[in-house]
């Protein structure tokens, strides 16, 4: 196996499944989810602090790798190859979701006085949860295709083929 091969995916494992993980631990909270309003609110608009400042380097560099795994998997089989092609897709629809349903609640919430909230902000978290949960399935998604990959990879690289060039006279000696 090629050391690009071996360091970008070992690069996608670790920022995948940072992503993955961070993700996955805001459904198995839920007693977040139960926070009285403002103190949720108050929750929610500090994560999109943090979450806002470091998810798109995290997500950038995971995908600059997945498209160095995908691309230099294509010879490591069909299998291996579509695996890490479908981590690579899975992840990028976790962006589109996050950009087209996530960031406009994200910034409906941020725009709220935590101690006068409006009358509809439980039906925002409702819906951002539901968008939370459909982007948590695919990061894990995401993150299982990139193990299967590296657990199906065990086929050892074809032995470099060393042609010999016969000289001319070469071998003729009588």
């Amino acid at each position: 196996m090629s050391l690009v091969l071996v360091a970008s995916r070992s690069v996608a494992l670790l920022l995948v499944g940072l992503y993955a993980g961070g993700v996955f631990f805001v459904v198995i909270a839920p007693s977040v989810a139960r926070l009285p309003g403002p103190a949720y609110v108050r929750h929610w608009q500090a994560l999109n602090v943090d979450y806002g400042r470091a998810m798109p380097p995290l997500l950038m560099a995971g995908i600059v790798a997945m498209i160095v795994v995908s691309a230099v998997s294509w010879r490591r089989g069909w299998l291996v190859f579509g695996v890490s092609a479908a981590a690579l897709i899975l992840v990028i629809l976790t962006v589109v979701l996050t950009l087209a349903g996530l960031e406009p609640l994200n910034r409906i919430a941020d725009a709220w006085d935590p101690d006068q909230l409006p009358a509809d902000w439980q039906e925002s978290r409702r819906r951002w949860l539901n968008l939370h949960l459909i982007r948590t399935a695919l990061a894990l998604a995401a993150f299982a295709c990139l193990i299967t990959a590296q657990a199906v990879d065990r086929v050892p690289d074809p032995p470099a083929r060393v042609d010999q060039a016969v000289s001319p006279g070469a071998g003729n000696e009588a």
